[in-house]
């Protein structure tokens, strides 16, 4: 009796285009994350203030931003894929000493402040929909933070704060419901109009403050750093370096995730305008407070989603204020860093984070007004970072320090003019 052999399956060899797909799936995260929690409570603070005192006046901030945003913001990735280094640490290979310390003692005071008024936020939030004490909230919300800052590893961190970003779509939902005349938004939205007071000017320095902010700048390099580590790449020697196809897409990562942090911000600027600028709600005092001033214009569900979105924000942005200056403090003292590392071995790296938000809770019990804070926080990043911007464009331009992979003519281009813009915004808010 004969037998036949079946024949043999051959391996499946996936394109080139298939290939590049999974790499770009499989790399999507810190851009992701780093543009998600741009639109932080500081940030939905300032777009609200914004949309309930200029009406859609400055919707066109959001299209304009996208790519000013994302080109920081890769700049940023480049120099921690190129260097092996966080930003700190790439900053003090160029700069003194003083001048890293005024930086990351104002990014520590900046971002303490915004911790602070994130926590007062979101406790307002959950208060509102729960009923129960704002207070027990605050201490609910930095203890849990906290915890799992310390307990879960850089991967789980990361991959819970990619899930976070989903609560962000509450706010396109929003403006759905409320409804729009689509004819003035995108008139307002493609025909720039330019402040013309002092107050007007304020909060565009506010805008641009807290959507290209200094906390983001450290978090993205120091983002690139962790990945390199959980790759295996445990030296600055061994991360220093990056294939262009690496770089490209860290590009993509970094653009969809500046792409929808500025849709966010186009649609809470969208919502607080239709509702409250419209019926002569111009004053915002507290998150909840613009929350609450929905309802009655927009609905219960509309006001929900936008409550809901503050609370899960909140979550998704003190990870990583509290951990942005905790690594520029640690590469400038040269600490044990790392979310890998455990808190016996990185004590001072997690002292800062701890401390940070503990100091976040006790300016909350010391009644600060949440909005005013978040507000101001973002005028004076505003006002701070096109310095540190300066500063990253020398170390961007630096071949030597850059391994021969300095960021393009582009690149620096539009840094450049976003640099410029930011200093200009400044200068007219005083003049004016």
């Amino acid at each position: 009796m004969s037998s036949k052999s079946s024949p043999t399956t051959p391996p499946v060899i996936p394109s080139s285009s298939t290939r590049w797909v999974r790499l770009l799936l499989k790399s999507l995260g810190p851009g992701i994350i780093t543009g998600a929690a741009d639109d932080d409570p500081s940030g939905i603070a300032t777009y609200s203030v914004a949309g309930a005192q200029l009406g859609t006046k400055l919707l066109w901030t959001a299209p304009l931003s996208w790519p000013l945003m994302a080109a920081v913001q890769i700049m940023c990735a480049r120099i921690g894929m190129v260097t092996g280094r966080g930003l700190a640490g790439a900053l003090k290979q160029r700069f003194p000493a003083w001048f890293l310390v005024i930086a990351i003692v104002a990014l520590l005071v900046a971002n303490t402040i915004n911790i602070a008024a994130d926590l007062a936020g979101m406790s307002d939030a959950a208060s509102m929909l729960t009923g129960i004490n704002s207070h027990f909230y605050v201490v609910a919300f930095a203890l849990l933070i906290m915890g799992a800052t310390i307990w879960l590893g850089y991967k789980q961190i990361a991959n819970t704060l990619k899930w976070l970003v989903l609560v962000l779509l509450a706010y396109p939902v929003t403006a759905f419901v409320v409804g729009a005349d689509w004819s003035t938004v995108l008139r307002d939205t493609l025909l720039p109009s330019l402040p013309h007071s002092r107050a007007e000017w304020s909060t565009l320095v506010a805008i641009l403050g807290t959507t290209i902010s200094p906390y983001l700048f450290f978090w993205q390099t120091s983002e690139e750093v962790e990945e390199g580590k959980a790759a295996g790449l445990n030296s600055i020697t061994a991360r220093r370096g990056a294939t262009e196809e690496e770089l490209q897409l860290r590009r993509v990562d970094v653009g969809v995730g500046a792409f929808f942090s500025n849709a966010v911000m186009f649609f809470i600027i969208l919502t607080t305008a239709l509702t409250l600028n419209r019926h002569g709600i111009t004053n915002i005092e507290t998150t909840r407070q613009a929350a609450e001033a929905l309802r009655p214009f927009a609905g219960k569900f509309a006001a929900t989603l936008f409550t809901v979105g503050i609370v899960g924000v909140g979550f998704l942005a003190i990870p990583t204020l509290a951990g942005s200056a905790a690594y520029a403090f640690a590469e400038t003292f040269r600490w044990r860093q790392g979310l890998d590392k455990k808190l016996s071995r990185a004590r001072s790296f997690y002292a800062i984070i701890l401390l940070s938000t503990a100091a976040g809770v006790v300016l909350d019990f010391a009644g600060i007004n949440p909005v005013k804070a978040l507000y101001w926080t973002a005028v004076i990043n505003g006002l701070l970072a096109p310095f540190l911007l300066v500063a990253i464009l020398v170390i961007a331009s630096d071949k030597k320090l850059m391994q021969g992979q300095p960021s393009s003519l582009l690149a620096r281009s539009l840094v450049a003019v976003t640099t410029l813009a930011m200093f200009a915004a400044g200068i007219a808010m005083f003049v004016v």
